[in-house]
Parts: structure tokens; sequence; C-alpha cells
């Protein structure tokens, strides 16, 4: 054509295998071609491999990522794709994209099946048939068509439609190719796509050069195709209309500037630049050079609806997207309203191979447990029973539709039920599976029904001790009660010892008068009278002080005697290990290699306990010294064994117990839904939990610090600051009274003689401090020195005679403690009354 027919340009070329062939034909004779393929990757060098080509197709990553959102709109963890293979292994670029499409949005693709072309097929509709059993061993209904020409395509909606693969709970979603040709094939022939949804490029139907092409179309079209029902332009007859327009439009600007060549045909074609019948032309590096609207169309009876648009910029909207906009994928379900699924189906379809009564449920449930309130299984009545088997009854009414299903007992280990749900033997696990990071790289589980945490069991021993009484108070309240007890006594004493007669006496007698006076006040059984307003108010707040410590303290011991008090026999794992001591746990569970894995335990160490009720006798006969339990177990072993073991607080926690699923399945969402619904609304699994794991009294409880129970001086610490404040006080202001008393008396008195103010000012003290000393020691040791002196002033006025230096000498025997001073002038007398000595010399 090219030498022969002199042809300029080449327009054509849906598949890219048959335009890259042209389009290396057409670089070497200079001759442009105008595709309508594009490579899903495109190769590198590409524009200096085929400088002559140019690409009026959109990119497929556009199409891929439409898919991806549909996808995740609806939120199919699984997939199958299914495209014609083209013999040049072009689509499997298009797998690869779809591949890391879905893993961003946290799908993935179970299954990909690949059909050959078409053309190499005798017997097309017997292979997809032998092809599409393959597909029974998926449980993914969700079918993406990648490629396909549209006779295989009818060949593979016939044949699935056959089979019931296109019925309820499936979906199906073919691809761009398939969807431009809606407009132009028979209606006949899309009648097995019932419920499919297609992807096609939106093109304005409203302008007036599309209405004056369509019009033109049907004219010419109608009476050459009088059998066809469908006659009205597609997708690729707007293509092809636009192709002839950039032609034409580039030899008319070549026309003007009087230039032919090859090369300047091809930079005009390039350089095209205006709104098309299917969108906007313009190009870049020979590629079309735009941002597609897309459209999703539901296949509905023998013809199609469209449902919403699609752009990179907006997501799905319902309404032409325009400008710039937030985009909206995740969850937008609304925008799919009115869409009609395969089988009719009312509700968003699972994708998923849901079970039927015909095809129940398969669920794996362990017939040996080692706690049996969990699962028990009657082998006699082939029935279960038990705490989990409890909630997934429960679940089931709340799920919105019938879940027919099926238990079967197995003997293994909670690995080996992982790998069954991994190979697919069994659909689900219902039982007490932990929920933990490995074991999710390979099944789906559910949110979880019940915490989990290993514990560590040990022996108890009763705490009876006879210092139990000093248990409710910490040694350091203990102490600052003690010590605010003696300064309080001291601030009595002070304030008391000069007006209160009950407090004079010797040095015994008044401190254990104001010690027994501050203890008794404890009881509140006082009975010494307080002559001192400042006295009464340190014992008001010494009284509250007593009175609340004395409250808190009969509460706390109440409960302690009332309370059996336990502890441990064991309290750390470290010094287990560092024993070689022999620890217990179940052997069939993760805990036997958590144990030896992470907390470094010896295996030979670690005893493999198989039933709940092997624990009591093995710490009986001391086969182990502890024992290594989840959470949920000790519960139970504590409730039934709360008097003789003790459980610690979990340290390490895991992921819960839940329910098992294979990888991908919708159920384990929907069941997740109803564990959150009977926890939060009907509180339905703490009424399970109470009736299955907690059967024992408000006393079994674990271990906590030793000093939970004793009450701390943080918690009355300001309390003790009042008390200590106000008695500080009190005992200041009785000083400063007694010194600005002194300093009044002193004044009274007029100094005489050659003598100093000085010398009267230090003899005053001298007086008053023996004075003070020998009224409560001198006096007081006879039976005639009975009567106290009360009033410590100086009564200079009514002294009655001299003192002589013979009666200064006797005064200064005993008084070792005092200096000795010179005489004092002859001013200064006193009676030997007021020393309190009585003179027996005549």
């Amino acid at each position: 054509m090219i030498y022969k027919q002199k042809v300029q340009v080449i327009i054509g070329m849906h598949k890219w295998s048959e335009a890259a062939l042209v389009a290396e034909i057409g670089s070497q004779a200079q001759v442009p071609i105008i595709a309508f393929a594009e490579p899903t990757i495109t190769p590198p060098l590409m524009t200096e491999r085929w400088p002559f080509l140019v690409r009026l197709a959109n990119s497929s990553t556009t199409y891929i990522k439409c898919i991806a959102d549909i996808v995740q709109t609806y939120n199919w963890q699984r997939v199958v794709a299914i495209y014609e293979d083209d013999a040049y292994g072009g689509d499997y670029g298009m797998l690869a994209l779809l591949s890391e499409a879905l893993q961003d949005v946290g799908s993935m693709i179970e299954y990909h099946l690949v059909l050959p072309p078409i053309s190499s097929l005798h017997d097309p509709g017997g292979l997809v048939r032998e092809e599409l059993l393959k597909l029974w061993q998926t449980q993914s209904r969700v079918f993406i068509v990648l490629q396909s020409s549209f006779e295989m395509a009818i060949h593979l909606f016939k044949e699935a439609s056959k089979m019931g693969l296109v019925d309820k709970e499936s979906v199906w979603i073919h691809p761009e190719s398939i969807t431009n040709l809606l407009d132009s094939v028979n209606k006949s022939s899309i009648s097995y796509m019932e419920g499919a949804l297609g992807i096609k490029t939106y093109y304005s139907e409203n302008s007036t050069e599309y209405q004056d092409f369509e019009a033109q179309f049907r004219k010419k079209f109608w009476p050459k195709n009088a059998e066809e029902d469908n006659r009205y332009p597609g997708f690729y007859a707007l293509q092809a209309y636009d192709s002839i327009k950039i032609v034409t439009q580039a030899v008319d600007r070549m026309a003007g500037r009087n230039t032919s060549s090859p090369k300047n045909l091809l930079r005009e074609i390039l350089s095209s630049n205006f709104l098309g019948l299917s969108g906007q032309i313009q190009f870049e590096d020979g590629q079309l050079l735009q941002n597609p609207i897309l459209r999703i169309v539901n296949v509905a009876g023998r013809s199609y609806k469209e449902v919403c648009f699609w752009s990179q910029q907006h997501g799905f909207t319902t309404n032409l997207p325009i400008g710039q906009g937030g985009y909206n994928v995740a969850g937008n379900t609304k925008c799919f309203n009115g869409v009609r699924w395969p089988g009719d189906l009312k509700h968003d379809p699972k994708g998923w191979k849901m079970p039927t009564k015909q095809n129940p449920l398969r669920i794996a449930v362990r017939n040996r447990t080692s706690f049996s309130k969990f699962v028990n299984y009657d082998q006699n009545k082939k029935i279960y029973s038990g705490f989990c088997i409890d909630i997934f009854q429960s679940v089931l009414p709340l799920l919105g539709y019938d879940l027919p299903y099926q238990y079967y007992p197995i003997d293994g280990t909670y690995n080996d039920l992982v790998q069954l749900v991994y190979n697919k033997t069994y659909d689900a696990v219902v039982g007490d599976m932990t929920i933990l990071e490995e074991r999710m790289q390979y099944v789906d589980f559910t949110v979880p029904y019940a915490e989990s945490g290993l514990s560590m069991i040990v022996p108890s021993k009763s705490e009876e001790s006879a210092w139990m009484f000093t248990k409710p108070f910490t040694w350091e309240l203990w102490m600052v009660t003690g010590a605010i007890l003696i300064y309080t006594m001291l601030a009595v004493w002070y304030l008391e010892r000069e007006s209160n007669p009950e407090f004079h006496g010797n040095w015994k007698s008044q401190i254990s008068t104001a010690l027994w006076f501050t203890f008794s006040s404890l009881f509140f059984a006082h009975r010494e009278k307080m002559s001192c307003n400042l006295t009464r108010m340190v014992m008001v707040s010494w009284l509250l002080l007593v009175l609340i410590l004395t409250s808190c303290y009969t509460a706390s011991l109440s409960s302690m005697l009332t309370v059996k008090q336990l502890q441990p026999n064991v309290t750390d794992i470290q010094w287990l290990k560092r024993n070689n001591m022999k620890i217990g746990c179940d052997g069939d569970s993760f805990v036997r290699s958590f144990l030896e894995k992470v907390e470094n335990f010896k295996p030979e160490n670690i005893i493999n306990v198989t039933d709940e009720y092997n624990y009591d006798g093995a710490f009986k006969n001391n086969s182990i010294a502890a024992a290594f339990l989840e959470l949920p177990y000790e519960k139970v072993f504590i409730s039934e064994c709360c008097n003789r073991y003790i459980g610690f607080t979990p340290r390490t926690r895991f992921g819960g117990l839940g329910f098992m699923f294979q990888k991908g399945s919708p159920l384990a969402r929907d069941v997740s839904k109803a564990i959150l619904h009977l926890s939060e609304k009907k509180a339905e699994l703490k009424r399970l939990e109470e009736k299955w794991l907690i059967t024992s009294p408000a006393s079994c409880s674990n271990v906590t610090s030793d000093d939970t129970d004793s009450l701390k001086l943080r918690s009355l610490w300001i309390l003790y600051v009042i008390s200590g404040a106000t008695s500080t006080i009190c005992v200041l202001l009785s000083a400063i009274q007694s010194l600005v008393k002194s300093c009044h008396q002193c004044q009274a008195v007029a100094p005489e003689g050659n003598d100093t103010p000085s010398d009267h000012k230090v003899w005053e003290k001298v007086i008053t401090h023996a004075k003070q000393i020998f009224n409560k020691k001198i006096n007081n040791s006879s039976e005639a020195q009975e009567q106290v002196v009360t009033d410590c002033s100086l009564r200079w006025d009514r002294v009655n005679m001299t003192v002589s230096p013979e009666h200064q000498q006797e005064m200064a025997s005993p008084l070792p403690g005092i200096l000795m001073l010179p005489s004092p002038p002859p001013e200064v007398q006193m009676t030997t009354h007021d020393l309190g000595i009585t003179n027996t010399s005549k």
C-alpha cells in the first residue's frame, strides 16, 4: 500500500501487537501511523524507535485505577483476573498493573485465568467451559476481564452463566474494549452479561457536531444493516471520525505553507489541538494528552444504563465532574445505587463464594481443649458447647443473612488449624484461637471477643502474721504519726506547764502527764482539763487528725481480717530461670514456643500439661513450680482454685481470642461487626463471660504489690501539716506573750544606785530562770513544797529582805548551771519566799 498506492497516512489497529508491527514499517517508510492502541507499559526509547507512530488512545493505567477504586468501594479482598492472550504476552503487563493497584487498596488477585486467542480455537465454547471449571476452586466471586475480543467475551459470559458463575454474590467487570462496543452490537449478544459492570470513556452527546454526525451515521448505516437492532455510533466510530479530522486539518495547514514532506505532515498531526467527538485531541510525545472521564455502566437486560462518573481528580461522582474537587472513593456506594447485580441481588454482593444449604460453611473445631469451658465436644451426642460456641451462635442472627454451617471435629494443634484454613480444607475455625501476627499472614481473624495475655500461676500461702495490726499503715505513716504525737505532746506541755496545776510537778510527772494526755486523746479518753485557749486550738487540729486516722485504720484492718490474705510462693520469673525450676503450659498452643524463644526458658524445664485438671496435681507433687496460661484460661483456673493459687497480672499481651476465616473472606468483617454489636449494645459478651468463665466470688483476684492495701503517707500528709503547723504557731504565740509580759514587768522597776540598767536586766533574767527551775525541782522534792508558784513575774515592790553575800553562796551551790556574777546592787532585793526557800536558821 505504501509503495504501490502511495499511502501517506495509515489509521487503525486496536491491538498493540498490530500497532507495533505497522509502526515498524511506517517508521522505515516515513509514513505517519495513527493507532487506536496503547501499550500497557510504555517501552523505553519508544519515540526514537517508532518516530512516526501517533497513539490516539487513553493509557491503560487510568482504566486499571478505576477498577481498583471499584474494588475498594465495596471492600472486596480477593478478585479473579481473566484475559485473552494476544500471543505476544502484551496483556501480562496489564495483569501486573492490576496486581499493584489492588495492593494499594488492600486487595489481591487470588487467581488469574488466561484464555488463548479465539482465532486459534476450533471450539471456543468447549475450551472456555474447561477453563472456567478451575474457578470453582476459588473463593472469590469478583471476576475482572482485563482484555478480550468481543467474540471471546460472548463465549465467556455464556458459559459462565450456564455454570452458575454469573449468579448471586458474584461480580463481573468487563473492559473498555467490550463496553465501547455495547452501542454498536446486536442486543441479543449482550443478554448473557446481565448485571455486569462496564467502563467506557465519556463523551458528550449534546453537542451540535455529535448530533449531526449521529444523524448521518444512522442514515447511512440503517439501509446497509437492516437486521441490526443497535444502530447508534460507538466510541470507535467517534475515534475514526476524529482521526480523519486530524489528518484533514493537518493537510489543510500544509497546503497553506506549500510543504508536503512526511515529516511536516507528522509535525502538523502532532500539533492538532481541538475538541473532537471522542474528547479533547492534543498530543505530547506521540501520545494523546488528556485525563479522560470514565463512565461506569451496568448491563441490564438487552441494554445498559449509565451509573456514575469517575475521574482521577474526583473519583466517583453522580454528576459530571468539573474543575477541582476532593477525591471520593472508599465506601461511596451511593454512586452505585440502582445497580442491577447478577441474580437480581437486592444487597451489595459479597464477591465471595457464600455458603449454601448444599455447600455449608465448613467450620473446623478442636475436639479436645485444655479447658473444656471454652469448647467441649460430646462424642456421644456429636454436639459442641462452651464459651466460644455460644458466642458464635449469638453472632449468627446479627449477620443479616442466612449462613449455613457445619462443624467438623479436628484432632490437632492450633497451628494445624491455621494450616487447614490456609490450604482451604476448611472455611473457618471456631474456638479459642489466639490472634497472632504470624498467623495473620495466612488467615483472617475477627475482632477479639476476649482479651489475651500470658499470666503466671503459682501456689499461694496464707499471710497470717502476729504483726497484722500494723498492715493498715505503711511504715512511713507509722513513723510520721509517732513523730506528730510526740511533737503535740511537747506543745501541750509547754502551753499548760504554768497555768494548769495538773501539769505541775517534777520532770517525770510533767512529761508523763503530757504524754498520757496526748495519747489518751487517740481514744477520746483524756480527763485532764485545758486552761489555755492555745492548747485547745492545738487539740482541735490533733483530734481532727486522730478522728480520720482511727476511721481509716479501722476500715483497713477490718477489710484485711475479713478477706483472707494470700501471698505467692514465687514472685519473680527470673527466679524460676536462675534456679532451673520446672514450669507447665499447654503444649498444643503457641505458649511453649513463646516461653522458649522470648522468655528464654530451657526446653527441658517446660512440662506439657494437656488438661486443666492436671495442673493441680502437678503443683501438689512438685512437678512444676509455676504454670503459664493465657488470661482467659487463668480466669477459669483461679475461679476454681482461688484459695490455693494466685495469678499474676499479665506483663505480655496478645491480640486476644477471635474466630478465624480464610484470607480475604468477607465473613470475617461481618462477624466482627456482630461481635462489636454484642459487646457495645447488648452486653452479651459480658454475660457469657460471667456464665462460663467467672464462677467464683469476687475475693479471687490477681496479685498486685504488697502495699496495695496499706494506707500511704501521701494520702493524709495535708492533715499532718495542718496539725504540726497549728502546734508550732500556738507555741510561738505563747512564747511571744510571755516575752512581752516579762518586758512590761521589767520596765516597772526603777533602777537605783550606781548600777547600770544592763546589770538590772542580767539579774532579772537570772532570778527569773532560777525561780522557774526551783519552783519545779527543789520545792516539789519535799512534801511541804506542794504549792506551786503560778505567777512567774518579778515582784520587786514587795521585797522584804536584802540578799546577803552568805545567802548568795547558799544559792550558788545548788545552781551549778548558773554563772556566778558580781553581787547585785543593794537596791535589788528578794525574799526567800520568792525563791521558794524556807529559812530555818534563827
